[in-house]
C-alpha cells in the first residue's frame, strides 16, 4: 500500500452506505432518509438492505428471522459459543463483552460460521460443475476424497436434526420451498444417506438463502449474528445466578500428567 493511496484516503471515506449529518440531524441510508422515508423497514429489513443494497419481500424477511430462531437461537449454555457468553455473565463482566467473545468464537472451524459459509460454498459449485456435465455423484465423491466430509452434512451424537421438519414447514408455508439450491441440498443427502452422514441445518439454510440470491460474502455477513439471540438469554440467565457459579469443576476430579507443582 503505497503513500498515495493512504493520501486519497486521508480526511475521505468514499461509500454509498450512508452518513449522518450531525449539523442538521439526518441519517442517510442507501440514499435515503433512514429516519423519514424508511419507516417501513424492520430491523431484519434494515440489515438485509444494508448488506446486500437489495429490499427483500416480506416472505423473505419472515424466512431469515425465522431460520435464525429455528437453527441457532437455543438458549442452552453448554452450547460452545452460549458458554462463553454465559460465562460473562456468570463473572459479572459486561453484556457487550460477553457476547463480543461468544460472536468471535462463533467463527470456529467444526461448528458455526465456518460450516455455515462451508456448505453455502460447496452447493454454489455443485451447481456450476453440473451445470457443467459433471455428475453430482461425481463431485461429492472427489468433494469427500479432497476434504474427508462436506459441510451441512452429519451430525454428532443424533442423526436426524430436529430442526430440519420446522424450517421446511415454515418455508413452505411463505411458499419459498423447492428453489434450485434447496432441491440440490437434498439430492447431494441422497447421495450421502448409506455414508451415515445426514443433512444438518446448515445445508438446508444455505439452500435457501442461496435461493433468495445472495452471495457468499452476503451470506456471511447476513448470518454473523445468527446466534446472538441465544447468546443474550444464556449471559442474562447466568448473570442472574450466584457469581462465578457456571459449571464448577473440582480439581480432584482432573486427571493431571504434567509437570509437578513448582516454586516460582
Amino acid at each position: 500500500m503505497g503513500n498515495q493511496l493512504l493520501h486519497e484516503y486521508e480526511d475521505h471515506w468514499p461509500t454509498q452506505l450512508g452518513v449522518v449529518s450531525v449539523a442538521d440531524g439526518t441519517v442517510t441510508f442507501r440514499g435515503h432518509d433512514l429516519l423519514n422515508e424508511l419507516e417501513d423497514l424492520s430491523w431484519m429489513d434494515l440489515l438485509m438492505y444494508g448488506i446486500t443494497g437489495r429490499r427483500f419481500s416480506a416472505a423473505q424477511l419472515e424466512l431469515f428471522q425465522g431460520l435464525w430462531k429455528i437453527s441457532v437461537s437455543y438458549p442452552e449454555p453448554r452450547i460452545w459459543n452460549n458458554r462463553v457468553a454465559a460465562l460473562g455473565g456468570s463473572v459479572r463482566s459486561t453484556p457487550g463483552l460477553a457476547l463480543g467473545a461468544a460472536i468471535a468464537v462463533t467463527d470456529a472451524t467444526i461448528y458455526g460460521q465456518r460450516p455455515m459459509i462451508g456448505v453455502f460454498d460447496f452447493l454454489q459449485r455443485a451447481r456450476v460443475t453440473r451445470d457443467a456435465g459433471e455428475t453430482l455423484e461425481a463431485f461429492v465423491a472427489r468433494e469427500l476424497k479432497t476434504y474427508r466430509g462436506i459441510p451441512g452434512y452429519g451430525r454428532p451424537l443424533r442423526s436426524v436434526d430436529e430442526r430440519l421438519a420446522p424450517v421446511e414447514r415454515l418455508a413452505r408455508r411463505l411458499g419459498l420451498w423447492g428453489g434450485t439450491y434447496t432441491v440440490l441440498a437434498f439430492e447431494v443427502a441422497n447421495i450421502l444417506k448409506n455414508r451415515r452422514m445426514g443433512m444438518n441445518v446448515a445445508a438446508i439454510a444455505g439452500g435457501l438463502y442461496a435461493d433468495q440470491g445472495l452471495t457468499a460474502t452476503e451470506y456471511s455477513h447476513a448470518t454473523v449474528l445468527a446466534f446472538s439471540a441465544g447468546m443474550v438469554h444464556c449471559e442474562s440467565d447466568a448473570a442472574g445466578h450466584p457469581e462465578g457459579t457456571l459449571f464448577p469443576l473440582r480439581c480432584d476430579r482432573l486427571n493431571y500428567s504434567g509437570p509437578q507443582r513448582r516454586v516460582w
